[in-house]
């Protein structure tokens, strides 16, 4: 069987400031392309079957920097809508909600664009992904690469080991990160996490 491939989209500004960044379009900044830059030369070798990324220019920009040629857009892999908590940081929120945590308390809702999705909502989208690479992967004719957000690739991650969604707060994952999931003996595994060539 084939690897799926999960790539954190470089730093941004709102990343590296720790504020919740769900469906606002912010770009890489500096260092987010070089992390993304730097990606490339560990995909040099591997030649995916398919390359999935969310439709945030984040994501498709670190795709195209790392070399992912030929991906496809995929509205599952947006991240986590946060809702009335876009663009707050978890510490602005828990000056309010002392102990607050997105995985057990979830979000308020926003305005029109920014809803709010629960974990099971966005572990139904990750469930989605999932099916979608699965006939590649069981074809093992090359690895599937999704390149997408930090809190959506935890809970995918969660729900590929066959874990709830809202476990994927056991998963910190990086920007600019390749993660890698894999098979032991027919049993889904993290093969790698947080790698940075």
């Amino acid at each position: 069987m084939s690897d799926l491939l999960l790539v954190r989209h470089g730093e941004t500004a709102w990343s590296a400031g720790g504020r919740h960044t769900g469906r606002t379009d912010v770009p890489l900044n500096a260092s987010g392309v070089e992390q993304a830059v730097s990606l490339a030369p560990f995909f040099l070798d591997r030649h995916p079957a398919l390359v999935l990324t969310s439709p945030l220019r984040r994501a498709v920009a670190t795709a195209e920097l790392a070399g992912l040629t030929g991906a496809v857009t995929d509205p599952d892999l947006y991240e986590w809508d946060y809702g009335g908590y876009e663009g707050v940081t978890t510490a602005e929120i828990q000056r309010s909600t002392p102990g607050w945590s997105l995985w057990t308390d979830g979000v308020p809702p926003g305005d029109a664009t920014h809803p709010g999705e629960s974990a099971a909502q966005v572990g139904a989208r990750a469930d989605r992904a999932l099916a979608r690479v699965a006939p590649v992967l069981r074809a093992d004719g090359g690895n599937a690469v999704l390149v997408a957000h930090g809190h959506f690739l935890r809970v995918l991650t969660a729900r590929y080991l066959g874990l709830d969604p809202a476990d994927g707060r056991l998963f910190l994952l990086r920007t600019g990160t390749v993660s890698v999931l894999s098979t032991e003996h027919g049993l889904p595994v993290i093969a790698g996490w947080n790698i940075r060539p």
